[in-house]
Protein backbone atom coordinates (compact mmCIF):
# COMPACT_ATOMS: atom_id res chain seq x y z
CA UNK A 1 0.00 0.00 0.00
CA UNK A 2 1.30 3.43 -0.73
CA UNK A 3 1.72 6.07 1.71
CA UNK A 4 0.30 8.92 0.22
CA UNK A 5 -2.70 8.89 -2.08
CA UNK A 6 -4.46 11.76 -3.64
CA UNK A 7 -8.31 12.11 -4.24
CA UNK A 8 -7.97 14.24 -7.76
CA UNK A 9 -12.09 14.83 -7.78
CA UNK A 10 -12.23 16.31 -3.77
CA UNK A 11 -8.47 17.56 -3.85
CA UNK A 12 -7.63 15.77 -0.49
CA UNK A 13 -4.46 14.00 0.37
CA UNK A 14 -4.39 10.83 2.26
CA UNK A 15 -1.76 9.27 4.32
CA UNK A 16 -1.41 5.61 5.31
CA UNK A 17 -1.76 5.20 9.58
CA UNK A 18 -1.60 1.91 10.32
CA UNK A 19 -4.24 -0.13 8.40
CA UNK A 20 -6.69 3.40 7.75
CA UNK A 21 -6.21 6.31 5.20
CA UNK A 22 -6.29 9.60 7.29
CA UNK A 23 -6.52 12.89 5.41
CA UNK A 24 -3.67 15.29 5.57
CA UNK A 25 -4.02 18.87 6.60
CA UNK A 26 -3.71 20.96 9.01
CA UNK A 27 -5.41 19.93 12.54
CA UNK A 28 -4.77 23.35 13.97
CA UNK A 29 -4.75 26.86 12.19
CA UNK A 30 -1.35 28.04 11.62
CA UNK A 31 0.00 30.06 15.09
CA UNK A 32 1.83 32.98 14.79
CA UNK A 33 4.89 33.50 16.89
CA UNK A 34 4.56 35.57 19.81
CA UNK A 35 7.85 37.70 20.76
CA UNK A 36 9.02 39.62 23.78
CA UNK A 37 6.21 42.08 24.14
CA UNK A 38 3.72 39.71 23.52
CA UNK A 39 4.85 37.00 26.47
CA UNK A 40 5.44 40.02 28.84
CA UNK A 41 1.39 40.69 28.23
CA UNK A 42 0.65 37.38 28.66
CA UNK A 43 2.28 37.06 32.18
CA UNK A 44 0.47 40.32 33.15
CA UNK A 45 -3.07 39.08 31.42
CA UNK A 46 -2.21 35.96 33.98
CA UNK A 47 -1.63 38.19 37.05
CA UNK A 48 -3.81 41.25 37.03
CA UNK A 49 -6.18 40.21 34.40
CA UNK A 50 -7.33 36.83 34.84
CA UNK A 51 -11.27 37.18 33.16
CA UNK A 52 -9.70 39.11 29.99
CA UNK A 53 -7.38 36.13 29.63
CA UNK A 54 -9.41 33.49 30.50
CA UNK A 55 -12.03 34.92 28.05
CA UNK A 56 -9.68 35.32 24.81
CA UNK A 57 -8.02 31.79 25.69
CA UNK A 58 -11.56 29.87 25.96
CA UNK A 59 -12.50 31.90 22.47
CA UNK A 60 -9.45 31.05 20.64
CA UNK A 61 -9.02 34.37 20.11
CA UNK A 62 -5.61 34.47 22.78
CA UNK A 63 -2.51 33.75 20.22
CA UNK A 64 -4.01 36.13 17.50
CA UNK A 65 -4.36 38.80 20.24
CA UNK A 66 -0.78 38.08 21.34
CA UNK A 67 0.35 38.80 18.35
CA UNK A 68 -1.22 41.93 17.28
CA UNK A 69 -0.03 42.88 21.08
CA UNK A 70 3.46 42.06 19.96
CA UNK A 71 3.83 43.48 16.64
CA UNK A 72 2.07 46.66 17.81
CA UNK A 73 4.59 46.90 20.43
CA UNK A 74 7.77 46.11 18.17
CA UNK A 75 6.36 48.90 15.96
CA UNK A 76 6.00 51.48 18.82
CA UNK A 77 9.28 50.73 20.22
CA UNK A 78 11.37 50.94 16.80
CA UNK A 79 9.61 54.57 16.55
CA UNK A 80 10.08 55.60 19.77
CA UNK A 81 14.14 54.86 19.78
CA UNK A 82 14.66 56.16 16.04
CA UNK A 83 12.88 59.75 17.49
CA UNK A 84 14.87 59.34 20.83
CA UNK A 85 17.98 58.89 18.99
CA UNK A 86 17.57 61.65 16.40
CA UNK A 87 16.47 64.43 19.01
CA UNK A 88 19.51 63.84 21.51
CA UNK A 89 21.85 63.87 18.31
CA UNK A 90 22.96 59.71 18.42
CA UNK A 91 24.07 59.65 15.18
CA UNK A 92 26.67 57.46 13.18
CA UNK A 93 29.23 59.76 13.27
CA UNK A 94 28.84 60.07 17.15
CA UNK A 95 29.32 55.85 16.97
CA UNK A 96 32.32 56.34 14.34
CA UNK A 97 33.91 59.10 16.72
CA UNK A 98 33.50 57.30 20.53
CA UNK A 99 31.48 54.00 20.46
CA UNK A 100 31.55 53.70 24.31
CA UNK A 101 29.25 57.11 24.30
CA UNK A 102 27.10 55.70 21.18
CA UNK A 103 26.44 52.62 23.23
CA UNK A 104 25.47 54.08 26.41
CA UNK A 105 23.36 56.17 24.96
CA UNK A 106 21.66 54.46 22.50
CA UNK A 107 21.03 51.69 25.30
CA UNK A 108 19.33 54.68 27.19
CA UNK A 109 17.13 55.59 24.47
CA UNK A 110 16.06 51.66 23.80
CA UNK A 111 15.84 51.61 27.76
CA UNK A 112 13.23 54.73 28.31
CA UNK A 113 11.87 53.33 24.95
CA UNK A 114 11.22 49.84 26.38
CA UNK A 115 9.65 51.65 29.51
CA UNK A 116 6.97 53.80 27.35
CA UNK A 117 5.99 50.64 25.33
CA UNK A 118 5.48 48.61 28.54
CA UNK A 119 3.73 51.75 30.14
CA UNK A 120 1.35 52.74 27.32
CA UNK A 121 0.91 49.17 25.59
CA UNK A 122 2.27 45.95 28.09
CA UNK A 123 1.18 46.13 31.47
CA UNK A 124 -2.49 48.12 30.45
Amino acid sequence: MEKYIADERTGLKYELVGDYYLIVGEDEPEQEPIGMWGQRHLYYLKRHRKTVYASLLTSGKLNAYLADVDRQAEAMFELLVQQIAASEGITERLKAADQLEWVSRMNNARNRAMEMVNTELIFT
